[in-house]
């Protein structure tokens, strides 16, 4: 598909870029003329993920970074504006959640302290360490990966916590970096389809049903959307949530199909 080239000339880094919504965006941006450096705590799947986008002609480069690591951030993002010689995007989709226990008093604490560290702190890492860059380049731009779970209760307690908490930090930072001129936003997709999903198929399909618009999303669904906030055409949006769902937060799927049963599902 060929995009518009929104991005040429932009150095942009993405977190959790190995796979699924991370390696849909980080594809979709360099089609839009970015250079792109995709990072992961998985080196092998990130370099390779980086590899087939350099064998379609796209400028991508891979580098392993956990992001609950502050000198390893640091440095991966002194490695972005090195390499493109700028950093104006920055996109942060790392993230981690635990399967809950069935008793809430069962959770661990050590699991809870994780997934919080990868899922909010990790931004906030990431965040602080490109913030100098993003207002150098003169048109920086951060977009968080969010998640319905941070607005409505679909369990996974501590991922959930994580994603209201980088709501929190998008607006705050928003606020912070605006008069600095960097933007700061954030997409909040439902069910979407990545490798998480795999061998779950009959899961995902029971899920399509609750969906207004009949289908769970793509990666390639929320990538469009980050590009768009990520993009000058959002250039007098900050501190927003955009929130990419198929209508799962917006209409009571089940309760329609009980009062109006026919409607149809």
């Amino acid at each position: 598909m060929t995009h518009t080239q929104r991005f040429e000339g932009h150095g942009v880094l993405v977190t959790g870029a190995a796979r699924g919504i991370g390696a849909a965006t980080a594809r979709r941006l360099a089609e839009e003329g970015a250079a792109v450096l995709l990072t992961d705590r998985d080196g092998a799947v990130v370099e390779r993920t980086a590899a087939r986008l350099r064998e379609q002609g796209l400028t991508a480069r891979a580098s392993e970074c956990d992001v609950a690591d502050r000198p390893a951030v640091e440095s991966v993002v002194a490695h972005a504006v090195d390499t493109f010689g700028s950093l104006d995007v920055l996109v942060n989709c790392a993230a981690r959640c635990t399967p809950e226990t069935p008793l809430f008093e069962d959770d661990s604490d050590d699991e809870w302290a994780r997934d919080l560290d990868i899922t909010l702190g990790g931004p906030y890492r990431c965040s602080r360490a490109a913030l100098p860059h993003l207002v150098a380049s003169g048109r920086g731009a951060i977009v968080n990966i969010g998640s319905v779970n941070g607005l409505q209760d679909f369990g996974n307690h501590a991922y959930s916590a994580a994603k209201a908490g980088l709501a929190s930090l998008t607006r705050t930072l928003a606020g912070h970096a605006a008069a600095r001129g960097v933007r700061v936003n954030q997409v909040v997709p439902g069910t979407v389809r990545t490798s998480a999903w795999e061998g779950r198929e009959d899961e995902l399909a029971a899920m399509r049903r609750l969906y207004p618009l009949g289908r769970v999303g793509e990666p390639d669904d929320i990538a469009a959307a980050v590009a768009f906030l990520a993009s000058r055409d959002a250039a007098w949006i900050t501190g927003t949530t955009l929130v990419v769902d198929g209508g799962l937060t917006a209409v009571n799927t089940g309760f329609h199909a009980t009062v109006h049963p026919e409607r149809g599902a």
